[in-house]
């Protein structure tokens, strides 16, 4: 299938694996950019320029296909060294840089002239159009529905992807409840050129995390996220546990005069505990609703294969079937 993603980014399939923290090692980007997407290494897991450089060179030892490395810019008071971080992508040839978080805008021109190409995560169509109007080459669409931040205006895809279309000139994909051969149709159908997608990726043998982590995936329903930190206007989706419900009820009690720091015991630090050794009530972990859709946990090439096969069927079997009727 080509679209302009699959063209811009030199991948087979229009499917990308969104840079998710503590998910996002090399054994991740590689098993999907060999199964012909996009793979995605999450640069902040690795914090620093020198194991981020470690871990390119590890991907790259998987893997002769594209694949990109996750740089989220976040509002922090000891900030990463991005300068060293960015240099570092350069440096290690990296081709596809996903931006997330605060306008990417002071690091567009050094990937511009390295030849990177920029897609950035964006929760609203305003924003879609700020990212495309500093030079990113592609928007990742980032609907309600998603694990992680959707933002504070709860646009869900079925608006704002349309949306989307109607404003954008850059290619740009759908993120947010995608999870199989249906979603990348509808995606299409709506206007983006391909999907990302997150938490499904998660539910693969080949993602680097506990088993309880895959397992609390598939046992989940689409009713099984919570949203928390809404009254920060830092809304995150999680996948809901003992500390999560905790945190509602924090958050309850303390009303208007909540502060991160009330919070802070079920949202900091908490990811090694929970991806690596699988405590599954050890904090806050982003999850989107599409959990309700994942059913098994297969390898990234059958999942691609899978999703490839089933969205060729309903194009050229259902849909047709429809116009000659």
């Amino acid at each position: 299938m080509k679209t302009r993603i699959t063209e811009m980014f030199g991948i087979k399939h229009p499917i990308i694996q969104g840079g998710m923290h503590y998910v996002g090692f090399a054994e991740m980007a590689a098993a999907v950019s060999n199964a012909g997407g996009l793979g995605i290494i999450t640069g902040l897991t690795q914090g620093t320029p020198e194991k981020l450089a470690n871990e390119i060179a590890r991907c790259k030892d998987m893997t002769d296909k594209p694949f990109g490395v996750n740089l989220t810019f976040l509002p922090t008071v000891n900030a990463p060294d991005y300068p060293g971080l960015v240099r570092t992508i350069i440096e290690g040839g990296v081709k596809i840089v996903e931006t997330a978080g605060n306008n990417p805008a002071q690091v567009m021109p050094f990937f511009k002239d390295a030849g990177v190409k920029v897609i950035h995560k964006c929760t609203s169509v305003r924003h879609s159009l700020k990212a495309q109007s500093i030079g990113c080459d592609a928007v990742s669409v980032d609907g309600f529905e998603c694990g992680g931040h959707p933002g504070e205006d709860d646009i869900p895809n079925m608006i704002l992807l349309p949306r989307a279309a109607d404003e954008l000139e850059i290619p740009f994909v759908a993120s947010g409840g995608m999870a199989d051969g249906r979603s990348l149709v509808a995606a299409l159908a709506m206007g983006a050129d391909g999907m990302n997608m997150g938490t499904r990726f998660i539910a693969t043998k080949e993602a680097p995390v506990h088993e309880n982590v895959k397992q609390a995936i598939v046992a989940a329903s689409e009713l099984d996220t919570r949203l928390v930190m809404r009254p920060l206007r830092n809304t995150e989706r999680v996948m809901t546990n003992d500390a999560v419900e905790e945190l509602l009820k924090i958050e309850q009690e303390k009303g208007d005069d909540l502060k991160f720091e009330d919070i802070i015991e079920q949202v900091a630090g908490v990811y090694p505990r929970i991806m690596t050794e699988g405590d599954m009530d050890a904090g806050a972990w982003s999850c989107g609703m599409v959990a309700g859709l994942i059913n098994d946990i297969p390898t990234c090439q059958e999942l691609i294969d899978n999703i490839m096969s089933q969205a060729e069927d309903i194009i050229t079997q259902r849909l047709a079937g429809f116009q000659n009727a």
